[in-house]
Order: C-alpha cells, then structure tokens, then sequence
C-alpha cells in the first residue's frame, strides 16, 4: 500500500475521535509550547545583557578587587593611580552599598548606590537625560550632589523635574544635578535603579575606604591584552604576589562568561520542558494501544484481505506520527504566542533560534515514533483468526 494511502487513513481516524486525538496530542503541544517559551526568553534576555555589555566598548577593563584582610586594602587614591599604567586613558573606581533613598514622604528601598567620579560615566557609556554629571572638583571637593537613574526619579519624583531637589540617604543631603537616560539591566543589575555620587561623598556613608571594582578604559580594542598584561603585573606586586586579591576581566571574557551561562540555561529550561514531551509520549503509546485493542477486528479483515505485518506497522506508527507531528506543530505556535504575551506583559525580549524550532519539531516526531513503535508493532503481530474472533 502506498504511504499517501496510510496518511490518509491516519487522517480519517484522527478525525473520527477529534476530541480523544486532541488530549493525545496536548501532551506533546504543552512540551513543544514549553521548550520554545523557555528557549525563546532566555536566549532573549541573554541577547539584551550581551548588547548591553557591547554598548560599553570593547576597550573595556574591569577589575574586581577581594577583601582579603588589610594588605589587601585598595583605596581610592591607589585606584586612581591605574590611569597611569601604560595603554590606560580613564580609571573609574567604584565604591558600592545599598541603602534608602527619601524624598519627602517617597522613599526607595534598597537602592544600588555608586561612589565613583566623572570617568565612569564615559567608561560605561551612560548618558544624562537632564541635568549633567559631577565634575572631578567635586569628587575632590566631596560635594553632596547625585545622578540617579530614570526609575529612581519616576518613583520618587513622578512627572516632577528632580534636577535641583534634594534627597536623603541615611542622613545626607544630595542635591540631584542630573537624570540618567533608561538602559535597563546588564550583568551588574540595573542601570536604572542606581544613585551616583562622587567617591569621597559615598565614602562617608559607607564608613570605608575600600574600593572593590575599578572600571578601566584602555586606548583602544588592539592594546587591552597588553594593558591587562602591564595591570596583572602591577596589582602582582601591590598584592605581594597574591592572585586571589584581584581579578581582570575584559569584554571578550564578559561575552564568553554570558554565552557559556546562557547556553547551560537554555540546555536546562529546555531540558526540563522535554519532559513534558516525554509525558505526552507515554499518553501517545497509552491511546495507541487502546485503538489497536478497539481496531483489532479491523486489523484481522484488513490481514485477511491480504495486508502484510508491513502495511499493519505502517498504518499504526503512521498515526502515532501524525499525532505528535500536528501536536508538535501546535506546540510551536502556542509557543511563540505564549513568549510574546510574556514579553508584552514583563516587558522584557525573546529570541526563537531557528534551530530549538526545528529541534523541538524533530524531537515530537521521534516522540511519535518511539512511543508509536510498540503499539504499531503488536498491531502489525495479531493472529488473523483471533483477530476475527474478537468481540
């Protein structure tokens, strides 16, 4: 019998019992849909953070500093002298705490707070919506005045200008000269959600003079293994030969980091997601069997008229196929639907690699077939006489 031939018989059976073939395939449409939704917003939120690492410059340094007891101490004054190490432009020390920030009867918890000076904001490419940034006279000068991100001044100030008011974290007084323009999250967390104040002002409320992190720029993408070279060297040094006091990382290295984390993630979430796929197989081979059982007299005439075991396993696995393969089909469009009602609703990106598409179609129809096979092949096994016989 031709192929066509048992496509089309799969077809009218699947047709005949519409309900039943759909809750056969909802298993496999929840394990496509599932795949493809994880996939599809992790690799989206992963495509964000990379374009936001990018949008820093491949010219980027940033060192991380371990608090390893007293020798180890790094300051803002030590920090400050790395712009002098050969192939560095800008150095940008960075002080960190989390605190409250009020502004009259409206507060903010829990606000990422950055003590840095004027470099940082061409090193990390930040911009100022309104207002300007601080100026390194008043980072030596350690005036009271802060640039806070585009969500710190929706929530605090509404639709009201926050250039000239006052804020207050623990019991400063910040004057606000500038605004930040929105850049959402990157690895660091996000760049909407911080208050920069100069070093020197946040030093006095973090009670420490340790710096942690230094953001270093480097004159361009072709000298940043040479200066990291000159820098590991230096810190060498200043740290007594100890290499867990500090760690170099680049933008290479920060793109690498994000990839292997994003492909372990996706692998994860699509993994967990298969499982469902899984499932939906078992409800395939489960209803399977039961239409071999309900079709047995039909497999004896259709043996006695001359249909060979082929023809019997064809029929049946043909089926299995089609069941998995229209779930699977379904299972992406729900998919798809499903991130982008996601995306809409948490405003954050998807991304649907043609290939976890592809896979997760491929892999639906193996579901069919594996879990197709043992059905279709005690079908295609039966006795012609007992089959006849069957009541």
């Amino acid at each position: 019998m031709p192929v066509i031939a048992h496509f089309k018989m799969a077809y009218r059976s699947l047709v005949r019992k519409k309900l039943r073939s759909f809750l056969t395939m909802l298993g496999v449409i929840i394990g496509v849909a599932s795949v493809i939704t994880l996939v599809s917003l992790a690799q989206g939120s992963a495509s964000d953070i990379t374009e936001n690492i990018k949008n820093l410059g491949s010219n980027l340094i940033s060192v991380n500093i371990s608090p390893r007891g007293f020798l180890n101490t790094f300051t803002y004054e030590e920090a400050l002298k790395l712009k002098n190490i050969p192939f560095i432009q800008k150095a940008a020390p960075v002080v960190n705490t989390r605190q409250t920030v009020v502004y009259l009867n409206n507060k903010y918890d829990n606000v990422n707070i950055i003590g840095t000076n004027g470099d940082y904001f061409d090193i990390r490419n930040l911009k100022v919506r309104q207002g300007r940034v601080f100026t390194e006279e008043e980072v030596d000068l350690r005036r009271n005045v802060a640039v806070i991100g585009s969500t710190i001044a929706e929530e605090l100030f509404g639709n009201v200008n926050p250039v000239g008011k006052e804020i207050r974290i623990k019991n400063k007084i910040l004057t606000v000269i500038g605004v930040l323009e929105s850049k959402g999250s990157t690895m660091g967390g996000s760049e909407d959600e911080v208050v920069l104040l100069p070093a020197t002002t946040a030093k006095m409320l973090t009670s420490s003079s340790r710096i942690n992190q230094v953001y270093l720029q480097a004159e361009s993408p072709e000298v940043v293994n040479p200066a990291k070279s000159i820098l590991s060297d230096y810190l060498n040094k200043k740290f007594k030969g100890d290499e867990e006091a500090y760690r170099i990382f680049d933008q290479t290295q920060i793109l690498e980091t994000v990839q292997k984390t994003t492909n372990t993630l996706s692998a994860m979430l699509g993994g967990i997601a298969a499982i469902s796929l899984l499932v939906g197989g078992i409800g395939i081979m489960n209803i399977m069997l039961v239409s071999v059982t309900e079709r047995t007299r039909e497999i004896g005439i259709r043996k006695a008229l001359g249909a060979s075991k082929t023809d019997i396993l064809l029929q049946f696995l043909i089926e299995s196929v089609v069941v998995s393969g229209i779930g699977g089909i379904i299972g992406i469009f729900t998919g798809v639907i499903s991130a982008y009602l996601i995306k809409n609703a948490l405003n954050i990106s998807v991304k649907f690699p043609p290939s976890i598409i592809l896979l997760s179609i491929g892999f639906s129809m193996l579901v069919g077939i594996f879990f197709g096979l043992y059905p279709a092949s005690r079908a295609a096994n039966m006795n012609p006489a007992e089959a006849l016989r069957y009541e």
